[in-house]
């Protein structure tokens, strides 16, 4: 076998991952909110880059405008030199002359400057007027002076979280400061609900400082406002209210450290642990519902973001449905060729023109990529509404099963692509407002052999089924199976399950309980009207 080189020509294909490419995929997962953090980045970074509502500030002038309007009604000498004409070489020399001292110009003017440019009242009222004292607060800078400027927002106070209030409490609680910076470190731990991590141990080993300290803070924290913050679990909660109230006495101690039976409604055991009847019973639940579980939801620590939908749902003319694109979330930039082509013409530096270069491509890429971004979401929208023709005439019921293989396929792409486009995206429809994933389901068997069952409806169909059910004839899951086999649906016991308990929903047993005690409820507060009404005249 002998070695010898030579030179072979190969053709093959290979997908190369370009930035450009990278960045592309990644524009089609993005939210409209991300989205538009990402367009305001490259207009920050790219000079070629530019949104294609710009307009210049509302009152003011273009640079290249120079225009003059004699107001005070005097002429030009000079032809076509009326008021509004452009200034004439004369007259700007004339502008720029030094006219000397207020002396020098009375004495040329034969006259006191004040007969010469004499104030009219209201002038000089007007005068007076912008150099007195502003007194609103649209005058210092602080608010808008037109109507079409005016901001609301200017006027409304910032927003006092939790932790601010809580601070505000501590500085009037304590004077020494080892004890307000214990305090300030628990106060950073409370959470959005006002609680406090069950185990406080490392408090301690963190800021140098005992247990008993910390445990001496806390008690203190325990007391400030709202009643209830600064808990570590439930039941100390409830119990910092009831003791606020002056309402924790055994009894009530009681029942508060067996919440869990009180959660299953076991309320023969909790009146054997509470020493009470039933009347008494009654009452203390009562008081227990009245108070706050989570204190601390009355702050506003977080705020919340607005879901704006990327696609509009409306019924056509026809019968159809009109799929559009929501215009308001789709940034508008523009390559700006007249300013690259200035700037061509001026630079010589070879760094300098790969720079703008590189500029203009990536300026170009980025419109490029915005429009197919916007055209795939579209496409992929309006195969959705096209498969799932049923939700939207019928509701929930009719939802089919949906994956993302069977829309890829229907427009001719990938299903990562379909996968990217679908994440984070919001329709709006005649039924609300849905994020495009809802509406991929995964299907059910039918009983009978026919069409597949989408998993949202049958969810749907279980809710039902348990809003539906009389106090007295509770439905098991097993009974659940049975009604669902019977409608067409063949599903398993565990599936039932699951989806029952990824709804919130309680099992049998415990929805028994807790209907039966609410019909109880019910009656004992019927009784005593029916009594009165049943007194002889």
């Amino acid at each position: 076998m002998a070695l010898t080189q030579r030179l072979e020509f190969r053709q093959s294909q290979s997908l190369v991952m370009t930035p450009q490419l990278m960045q592309a995929i990644k524009l089609l997962q993005l939210s409209n909110l991300d989205l538009t953090t990402f367009v305001e980045e490259e207009l920050e970074r790219n000079p070629l880059l530019e949104r294609a509502n710009d307009e210049p500030p509302a009152g003011e002038a273009p640079a290249e405008t120079g225009q003059f309007s004699d107001s005070d009604g005097g002429h030009n000498d000079e032809p076509g030199g009326g008021p509004g004409e452009a200034f004439e070489p004369g007259q700007e020399e004339w502008m720029s002359k030094d006219l000397g001292t207020r002396a020098e110009i009375e004495q040329t003017l034969d006259t006191g400057l004040d007969n010469v440019f004499s104030e009219e009242p209201a002038e000089a009222a007007a005068r007076n007027a912008q150099d007195a004292a502003p007194t609103t607060y649209t005058e210092w800078g602080g608010g808008a002076s037109g109507d079409e400027d005016y901001n609301l927002e200017a006027f409304v106070a910032a927003e006092i979280t939790l932790g601010d209030h809580l601070a505000e409490q501590l500085s009037v609680a304590f004077t020494g400061p080892a004890q307000r910076m214990i305090g300030q470190y628990l106060i950073d731990l409370v959470d959005e609900a006002g609680y406090l991590p069950p185990d406080l141990g490392q408090a301690a080993e963190r800021l140098g400082a005992s247990q008993q300290d910390v445990e001496g803070v806390l008690a203190v924290l325990q007391k400030f406002d709202p009643p209830g913050v600064c808990a570590r679990n439930l039941s100390e909660c409830l119990a910092i209210q009831l003791r606020e109230l002056d309402r924790y006495d055994p009894a009530m101690q009681a029942l508060v450290e067996h919440l869990d039976l009180l959660a299953k409604r076991d309320i023969a055991s909790l009146r054997k642990l509470c020493g009470v009847d039933d009347e008494d019973i009654a009452d203390m639940i009562g008081e227990i519902r009245r108070l706050n579980p989570k204190p601390g939801m009355k702050f506003g620590s977080a705020r919340l973001q607005t879901m704006v939908p990327d696609v509009y749902v409306r019924p056509g003319p026809d019968g159809g449905w009109h799929v559009e694109l929501n215009s308001d979330t789709l940034p508008r930039v523009l390559v700006n060729q007249t300013y690259y082509s200035q700037l061509s013409k001026k630079v010589g530096k070879d760094g300098d023109k790969s720079y703008f270069t590189d500029a203009l491509q990536n300026a170009t890429w980025l419109v490029r990529a915005l429009d197919q971004r916007a055209r795939t979401i579209l496409k992929v929208a309006t195969e959705i509404v096209r498969q799932q023709d049923g939700f939207f005439t019928h509701g929930v019921a009719h939802l089919r099963p949906l994956n993302l293989k069977a829309v890829a396929d229907a427009i001719q792409m990938h299903e990562s692509t379909v996968s990217r486009v679908t994440a984070n995206k919001y329709m709006a429809t005649n039924r609300g407002t849905f994020e495009l994933k809802y509406f991929f389901t995964a299907s059910i068997a039918s009983a009978d052999g026919g069409e597949a069952h989408s998993a949202e409806a049958v969810r749907h169909h279980i809710k039902q089924l348990i809003d539906s059910e009389a106090p007295s004839a509770i439905l098991s899951d097993d009974t659940i199976v049975e009604r669902l086999r019977a409608s067409g649906i063949d599903i398993a016991r565990r599936t039932v399950a699951k989806y029952r308990e990824a709804m919130r929903i309680p099992s049998s047993v415990q929805r028994r309980r807790d209907k039966q005690s609410a019909l109880g409820n019910v009656l004992s507060t019927a009784m005593p009207d029916r009594s009165r009404n049943t007194e002889p005249a």
